[in-house]
């Protein structure tokens, strides 16, 4: 373990990518750590170097497939039985996070279950970016540092310099996001709402709210299908908007999602990369920007017992 950094960092086999722009940032290497497979599908962790003592910092996204999340509590696991001093889970997309209440008899409740398990794996605290709903931080019996694509978002809206700039939330979920994002950028808020058949199908949307001659920004956390955030935009565009562009937090984007933000009257897509892009179809809309160096500067902090909510942008 480097003197000059008191803490190690890992990770899972399909975040290497940020993993390596974090410990960039922190000028530490990436530590060393293989994943084994066997012939059945199953696979074991192992670390490569002593981490004894340590503070250590373990980087995986728990998007699907399950093998992400399995990975993770293996990581969680193999440290605490190593000897780390403390296993932090640095988690910028937190899967199943959609699944927090029962909103129907006799269903799961897949964020606490998935809290659960990390819980009893060892984690000492978690790390993670935009939860589909607040209330997961209370699953935890951990620290949760909850961070937000606003402290990236925010200076790429101020960057684009757009007159008759409006905010807009895709559903009523996202109300509390949007206002936000509104209130410190001195400009309006509109809202959407959709009505649904059934999860990932949507009916129709309404706008509430006037958006003729403006400049619209949908802002959301998760866009899995796009049909909400393509049908939003349609609908602002048939309003009257000179344009409309979505910044979103986590690029699920499955299915037809590329085609259909392509044909959309969306400007663009943005996300952030706390899951790479996977669909195998091109999407000539869309871009990503690093959430590496905000993740890197939390991990500092956490290190040297500095305050993390003074670095957020929007509370």
């Amino acid at each position: 373990m480097d003197s000059k950094n008191p803490f190690l960092v890992f990770c899972g086999t399909n975040t290497m990518y940020l993993a390596k722009e974090i410990c960039d940032y922190l000028n530490c290497p990436l530590g060393n750590m293989i994943v084994s497979h066997f012939a059945d599908g199953e696979f074991a962790v192992s670390y490569e170097e002593s981490i004894r003592g340590a503070d250590v910092f373990v980087v995986q996204s728990t998007f699907p497939n399950s093998d992400n999340l399995m990975e993770l509590l293996l990581m969680i696991d193999a440290a605490k039985r190593a000897s780390a001093k403390s296993v932090n889970a640095v988690v910028p997309y937190f899967g199943w996070a959609r699944q927090d209440r029962k909103d129907k008899p006799r269903v799961s409740i897949g964020a606490k279950l998935v809290a659960d398990m990390l819980s009893v794996a060892g984690i000492d605290r978690l790390i993670t970016m935009d939860l589909h709903a607040d209330q997961i931080q209370g699953f935890f019996d951990v620290p949760v540092d909850h961070l937000y694509a606003s402290m990236v978002f925010v200076p790429y809206i101020q960057s684009l310099n757009l007159d008759d700039l409006i905010i807009a939330a895709p559903d009523v979920g996202g109300s509390k996001r949007a206002s936000a994002y509104a209130k410190y950028l001195g400009c309006p808020l509109v809202l959407c709402q959709k009505t649904r058949s059934r999860a990932n199908v949507v009916d129709s949307i309404t706008i509430i709210g006037d958006v003729a001659g403006k400049n619209v920004v949908i802002v959301d956390d998760i866009v899995d299908t796009a049909g909400t955030i393509c049908k939003a935009a349609d609908a602002m565009m048939a309003a009257g908007a000179k344009s409309v562009r979505a910044l979103a937090s986590h690029c699920v984007m499955s299915g037809d999602a590329p085609v259909r933000v392509d044909n959309s009257s969306l400007e663009e897509i943005v996300f952030t990369n706390s899951i790479p892009y996977r669909n195998a179809i091109p999407c000539t809309k869309l871009k990503q920007i690093s959430i590496a160096q905000m993740f890197a500067e939390t991990i500092r902090r956490v290190t040297s017992n500095e305050s993390i909510s003074s670095q957020y942008v929007i509370k």
